[in-house]
């Protein structure tokens, strides 16, 4: 299995659409017994949440967030966890809006220390 998440900052390398998380957003995640959950600010992102469930290399989890426009939005994430050629936590996610239209793929790395 991939080393533990907790404690870990991840960015996405990549911006999605206006609206959404992007390079300048950070998630702070928490595993405990299969357990993960994230805080994330940053860009359009005043404030989000993640939860949900880790088995192997799999993560399952629902997330909702608050953007600077006072819009709120939520939808759910299945991810794959892997590792950079340097050795960082690299995530592979397939995502869908709930509370609105549109679905897609990013990855979000561990941000390197320094």
């Amino acid at each position: 299995m991939a080393r533990s998440l907790d404690g870990l900052v991840l960015a996405p390398v990549a911006d999605q659409a206006p609206g959404q998380v992007g390079t300048r957003t950070r998630f702070s995640y928490h595993e405990q017994g299969g357990v993960i959950w994230a805080d994330y600010t940053g860009g359009d992102v005043v404030r989000g949440h993640l939860v949900g469930t880790r088995a192997g290399d799999r993560l399952d989890f629902r997330y909702v967030q608050l953007k600077t426009d006072g819009t709120t939005s939520s939808g759910h994430c299945a991810s794959r966890v892997g590792e950079t050629p340097d050795g960082r936590v690299r995530l592979t996610e397939t995502w869908e809006w709930e509370s609105q239209e549109g679905s897609g793929t990013s990855v979000v790395e561990e941000v390197a220390p320094g």
